[in-house]
């Protein structure tokens, strides 16, 4: 669960980290692998190297998406730009799936006809280095994630955690053909492709499940019902809706006061639920109907 009361400056701030940061390492990544995998023809490296590819393209994706859905509200975007996220999200899902299409008709051709590895103690180097870049990585998206909730970086991040494992089993893969079992390095391309497709599809899920406009978390909507019902004067309240676009929340609800209360008064009171909510939740955008009872 995303810190609420994080100021708009310092989301931007912490997002815009994780995403140079993401395009840094992608492209590092892409260099090292790509001059190892000329060396060695492991299907394994060159799945990774593949899978780096698809993580700069959806890096800069990002990068582009984040900055776009930071923009404020204008003319003909009154509700914001913050939808970017989730289609950056989407976007990703592509890239990823089609990553894992490329690995899995390499790695069948390697199982069917295994080819001789060289330079598997360079390979092994070379991803051992993936793994501690990839953590270093994954520890500032974790706390970006933990500050923002920002889709777009935990899709981002969600691959870069399947890398980890990419890059473990790369590193098994070259072991075992240096003794000789060559179709090892097929088989964890394949093994690879297949988890690389299972996250394209949790990432577009949850893509998917944002631009729907899916309610906000139990918790966050408990609270922000029990938040309203508790300022002196209100009655209770009633059809509570919420969505999330971006780094902006929406909140709509019906606040019931009395029905004797006076136009201003009653207006004063639905400005104090407003602020009360706002406090709380600085990324919150409130619509309040009143009404008498």
């Amino acid at each position: 669960m995303q810190h609420t009361d994080l100021g708009m400056a310092e989301r931007e701030r912490l997002l815009k980290l994780a995403t140079y940061a993401s395009v840094g390492v992608a492209f590092g990544l892409i260099a090292l692998k790509s001059g190892v995998w000329m060396l060695s023809g492991s299907v394994s490296i060159l799945a990774s190297l593949i899978d780096s590819l698809m993580d700069s393209a959806a890096s800069i994706i990002n990068l582009f998406a984040v900055r776009y859905a930071l923009k404020p509200a204008d003319r003909e975007h009154r509700f914001g730009h913050g939808k970017a996220e989730a289609l950056a999200g989407l976007a990703q899902a592509a890239f990823i799936s089609g990553s894992a299409v490329l690995v899995l008709l390499q790695g069948i051709e390697r199982l069917l006809d295994p080819q001789p590895l060289g330079a598997t103690g360079l390979g092994i180097a070379v991803m051992l280095l993936s793994i501690i870049a990839t953590l270093g990585l994954l520890a500032v998206q974790r706390h970006v994630i933990a500050r923002t909730g920002s889709t777009a970086i935990n899709a981002d991040a969600l691959h870069y955690r399947s890398d980890l494992l990419l890059n473990a089993s790369v590193i098994l893969a070259l072991l075992l053909a240096a003794y000789g079992i060559q179709r090892a390095d097929a088989l964890m391309g394949l093994g690879i492709a297949l988890y690389i497709g299972y996250s394209a599809v949790r990432i577009g899920l949850d893509a998917i499940q944002i631009l729907m406009d899916h309610e906000l978390p139990d918790d966050v909507r408990a609270e922000a019902l029990a938040l309203a019902r508790s300022v002196p004067g209100v009655v209770d309240v009633h059809d509570f809706r919420s969505r999330q676009s971006g780094q902006h929340w929406f909140m709509q609800m019906h606040v019931e006061l009395p029905a004797q209360m006076a136009l201003a008064d009653a207006h004063e009171l639905g400005e104090a639920v407003r602020s009360a909510l706002e406090e709380r939740f600085p990324q919150v955008d409130v619509l309040i109907h009143t009404d008498p009872v």
